[in-house]
């Protein structure tokens, strides 16, 4: 378990992490709503969504890693918001934490270095969804200057019941080009 003091590195995310970030992103699948998967992956059929996010571009992936040991503590993602051509300057964020290594600072970490990463990016806009209740996730965000924009009410169920999902957006500061 990482300690409150330990060094934390963050950086792209590489093919060898998959295994460990599988493993983080299960035990909220297994574990928790806070995503709407209900069945758990494999490291091959998660292969598609780490290779969606290359070392540069709007849709990242970053990593914190313990200093010492190099043990990944949590990542960060931007990914597209939606498919259609015309909401290319606007992605959707999430942080995974693993689970031993929560509220020890790592999620501002990784956010902080994303949207350092982000800001070169023809990009206009940030989402976030996060499955309700989740002060922790509500704080983080509201922190990086994300306003909550509305919610879903029993959008998704799991666990045997329904839950709402609020929606914050953040904007990244790409002003639309002059036409003239």
């Amino acid at each position: 378990m990482p300690s409150a003091h330990e060094e934390v590195q963050v950086r792209p995310g590489v093919e060898g992490d998959l295994d460990v970030l599988t493993e983080i992103y299960n035990h909220y699948v297994r574990e928790t709503a806070i995503t709407f998967d209900t069945a758990v992956f494999t490291a091959e059929e998660r292969r598609p969504w780490l290779l969606s996010h290359p070392v540069d571009g709007p849709y990242r992936l970053m990593v914190a890693t313990a200093a010492g040991s190099q043990r990944i503590l949590g990542y960060a993602t931007s990914s597209p918001y939606r498919a259609k051509p015309a909401y290319s300057t606007s992605v959707e964020t999430t942080v995974y934490v693993a689970p031993d290594a929560g509220r020890r600072g790592i999620g501002t970490l990784l956010y902080g270095a994303l949207f350092e990463a982000l800001a070169g990016e023809d990009l206009h806009r940030a989402y976030a969804g996060i499955a309700q209740p989740n002060e922790a996730s509500r704080r983080l965000h509201a922190r990086f200057g994300f306003r909550h924009v509305g919610t879903y009410r029993e959008v998704g169920r799991k666990f045997g019941r329904y839950w709402d999902v609020a929606w914050y957006e953040k904007g990244l500061g790409q002003a639309l080009p002059d036409s003239a």
